[in-house]
């Protein structure tokens, strides 16, 4: 299991590690789409909360976890895209990269949890 906090570190070294991690402990993920994911969740906390954030992923044989917990209780909501000044689109991408997607809130925020599973990036690929 990997678990960052941005008490220890910023979001460029997240994604380094997230990367080692995967490369190590879950060879049958698209290391592209998952660090896509992870940055977009990264990105979202530290532009759209106040407050820490956590990241937590997890490998085992039935899949791979990827949680981002934040301080704020607003749900990710898709927006209208923007290509001239960029922005709106990074929802729908957690979404259509991702297995599944899941928001929970929590007493100090929320957490989203985006998970693979090795069959779907099976058929994927």
């Amino acid at each position: 299991m990997l678990v960052l906090d941005s008490s220890r570190t910023n979001t460029a070294l997240a994604r380094r590690a997230a990367r080692r991690f995967l490369q190590a402990r879950c060879p049958w993920a698209d290391v592209n789409d998952v660090l896509l994911v992870v940055s977009e969740l990264l990105g979202n906390a530290v532009r759209r909360t106040e407050g820490a954030w956590l990241l937590r992923m997890s490998c085992r044989q039935e899949g791979l976890v990827v949680e981002v917990h934040d301080g704020s209780r607003t749900f990710p909501a898709p927006r209208p895209g923007d290509p001239e000044n960029g922005g709106g689109f990074g929802w729908g991408i957690v979404q259509q990269l991702a297995s599944s997607v899941t928001v929970r809130p929590h007493r100090s925020g929320k957490s989203v949890r985006a998970v693979w599973h090795p069959a779907l990036q099976a058929q994927a690929a």
